[in-house]
């Protein structure tokens, strides 16, 4: 049969199109099923949490670690529950990942803690000893771009519909100065956990390092979805 459609270019080039359409069906169709809507609960990115995923993008951490459980026993037994579309109706861009060095991070904000994110990325042999990740010690330094943050969060609200500014949801204010307010007050709530005084010092001076930032994200990521 294949060698009859090679000698045949029309029906070959029929035969391609009809392949690809289905085979594009097959992978468009899930996506307008109910469960790629975003689910129960789910929650957009907070103003830091928000910065904290431009850090973690910036840093290129999606080079060595996914953010999507596949519903294999093998990865529910270590990262738990398999992921779903609709945990990523807000993520823009998906940083599903595509190669694991490290562990997968989907579900990361159900089992660690803040302060063992902050002495992970100080130095990561000194909490996972066999650990091939490279210390970020800068983030302790630089300061986040809040700007950056607050306009990536507007832009979500008005082109994409994010639902920020809802009852009960997550807020960030009707004004620059409104959400600058906000987000150091998340900053603060996390601050209280971390144990590095420096940082707690910036931060009294209106300061926000990127590792506040990106800890924020990091502990953001699985707590929109805990029961089966």
């Amino acid at each position: 049969m294949f060698s009859w459609l090679e000698k045949n270019p029309f029906f070959f080039t029929v035969a391609f199109l009809v392949v690809f359409s289905i085979a594009g069906l097959v992978e468009i169709l899930p996506d307008f099923s109910k469960s790629s809507r975003p689910i129960d609960g789910l929650k957009p990115y907070s103003l830091l949490e928000t910065a904290g995923r431009q850090v973690y993008m910036k840093e290129g951490c999606y080079n060595c670690h996914s953010q999507l459980i596949r519903p294999f026993q093998s990865e529910t037994d270590r990262y738990g529950m398999a992921s779903i579309s609709g945990e990523y109706a807000y993520d823009r861009p998906f940083l599903w990942g595509s190669k694991r060095t490290g562990p997968d991070l989907h579900r990361i904000g159900d089992s660690r803690s803040t302060d063992w994110h902050e002495n992970h990325m100080f130095d990561p042999k000194s909490v996972v000893p066999a650990s091939i990740m490279p210390a970020y010690k800068h983030l302790y330094d630089k300061n986040v771009d809040f700007e950056t943050a607050y306009a990536e969060a507007i832009t979500q609200m008005e082109v994409f519909s994010v639902p920020y500014n809802t009852q009960g949801g997550v807020s960030i204010g009707t004004s620059i100065e409104e959400a600058k307010d906000i987000y150091m007050e998340e900053a603060k709530a996390l601050v209280e956990d971390m144990k590095s005084q420096d940082i707690k010092d910036y931060l009294e001076k209106g300061e926000v390092k990127e590792i506040v930032a990106l800890i924020a994200y990091l502990n953001s990521l699985g707590q929109s979805r805990r029961t089966k």
